[in-house]
């Protein structure tokens, strides 16, 4: 393996459709440092920027597929709701086996850099099944051989959705009160903008430093508000 990134890159996105994975598209669209950019949906994304390619899978069939998956940088945006997919189960088949599959052909193909959107709380061990999920999946990260692994554990992600969430609704409305009073150790809890979480994972998609790195809430709004 090499021990340095080459630019400009090439990048290979999934779940792209998503609020951050949306935003995270449009930036890394713009970079210089960015040779070409293959967006990976089961369905067309319609209007894209340049240099994207808009590649259409069933991720059931990722391995199979995973020669015009070639890439320096892969990123994973997936991720749902145990009530958006219907059942645990199929929750877990796109927060776990989606995301770990697509981690699988990262490193199959040879890939320098994985980025990953998990979530605040994620345990393997933990007693709640969305966080226990989440920690599983960023288990079967740490083992797979790839240079760079970068793990984002947001809080609560706030921008508009496609689909209505009444919970969240409410959480966001109230988060600008709770985030100032989330002060210290509690900062990694405060809500955070999708457009900054897509900022944070540009930023980290630029810079190379080797090992596997895991970033809260709080870690994430640093990188974001650099200059």
């Amino acid at each position: 393996m090499t021990t340095s990134m080459t630019y400009p890159t090439d990048i290979c996105i999934a779940g792209a459709t998503g609020l951050v994975g949306h935003e995270l598209l449009l930036l890394l669209a713009h970079l210089d440092e960015v040779r070409s950019i293959k967006a990976v949906s089961r369905s067309p994304m319609g209007r894209i920027p340049p240099h994207v390619e808009n590649i259409i899978l069933d991720f059931d069939s990722l391995k199979q597929r995973q020669d015009v998956l070639k890439a320096g940088v892969f990123i994973c945006c997936l991720g749902t709701t145990i009530k958006k997919a219907g059942s645990q189960e199929a929750f877990r088949k796109v927060d776990y086996s989606y995301v770990v599959n697509f981690a699988k052909v990262a490193e199959a193909c040879g890939a320098q850099k994985l980025l990953v959107i998990s979530a605040m709380g994620a345990d393997a061990e933990s007693k709640i099944f969305y966080n226990r999920v989440k920690g599983e999946m960023e288990n079967e990260l740490r083992k797979l051989k790839i240079q760079q692994i970068e793990v984002f554990r947001p809080s609560l992600i706030l921008g508009e959705r496609k689909e209505s969430r009444p919970g969240e609704d409410i959480a966001q409305k109230l988060s600008p009160v709770l985030n100032k009073l989330m002060v210290g150790p509690l900062k990694k809890y405060r809500a955070i903008k999708a457009n900054d979480i897509a900022r944070a994972m540009a930023i980290a998609t630029l810079n190379f430093h080797p090992g596997f790195h895991v970033y809260k809430s709080d870690h994430i709004q640093r990188i974001a508000d650099q200059k």
